[in-house]
């Protein structure tokens, strides 16, 4: 049967699916964490595309994940991009993955510089996600601005900007003497006078309560404590995020 031209033209005219969507550009989609954000974001229909930094060519199986290749180390001479949504992670890559070790890996004194960069291409939407080391930040820290870099980043101009701290697991030391294996055991008593609500969160719960705040954060500067994390992941996920960005 004969297709009705007038009905042709109306559905070539109607806006495509994606249309009004927001762009997502993610620095540092490596380890555990940056699979996970990536999987999550990426695969959820709230992003029109999603863009990742990469310092090699990647071939991507995800629809609608594209990679972008950095011309330099350093973001200050990089060209613009086109994004509306930045995220930044400062997991490191599992060297094990080829596709990670290709990736763009961002160090934390970069993050000021790679700021500015996601501001210049068009990112009104900033989230960066921190490691936490437990202990080493004072109470009111936790939960505001706790460095220059952080500020820096604060004063330019974005819509919203999230920060979460997200406690991560002390790094594991060889250590070849009996003497200093028995200091380092006498010592790790003490690691479990860390309090639990800063106890390392799992990937896939950081990453969905990422997702969450994302989709939910009004204007303004949002930062989550090591706590409210940990918090966040013990099952009642919708109602401390509500909580928080109320």
């Amino acid at each position: 049967m004969a297709q009705d031209p007038l009905q042709v033209l109306r559905a070539a005219s109607r806006p495509h699916p994606s249309a009004g969507r927001p762009r997502l550009l993610i620095a540092g989609a490596t380890g555990a964490l940056g699979n996970e954000v990536l999987r999550r974001l990426a695969g959820s229909s709230a992003y029109e595309t999603t863009q990742v930094l990469a310092r090699e060519p990647v071939t991507e199986g995800m629809r609608n994940v594209q990679t972008l290749l950095v011309p330099a180390p350093e973001p200050g001479g990089w060209p613009p991009a086109r994004a509306d949504v930045g995220v930044v992670l400062f997991d490191p890559p599992r060297l094990f993955y080829d596709r990670e070790r290709a990736l763009w890996t961002p160090a934390p004194e970069q993050l000021p510089a790679l700021a500015r960069w996601m501001r210049a291409s068009g990112v009104r939407t900033f989230a960066v996600v921190l490691p936490h080391a437990p202990g080493r930040l004072p109470e009111a820290l936790k939960r505001g601005l706790a460095s220059l870099d952080e500020h820096a980043v604060a004063s330019l101009g974005f819509e919203r900007l999230l920060i979460l701290r997200s406690a991560q697991k002390p790094a594991t030391e060889r250590r070849e003497s009996a003497l200093s294996r028995l200091a380092h055991w006498m010592l790790g008593v003490f690691k479990y006078m860390v309090p639990s609500a800063e106890q390392p969160v799992r990937a896939v719960k950081v990453a969905e309560l990422l997702s969450l705040a994302l989709r939910r954060a009004r204007p303004g500067i949002h930062v989550a404590a090591p706590e409210l994390v940990w918090q966040a992941a013990q099952g009642e996920m919708e109602d401390v995020v509500r909580r928080w960005l109320a």
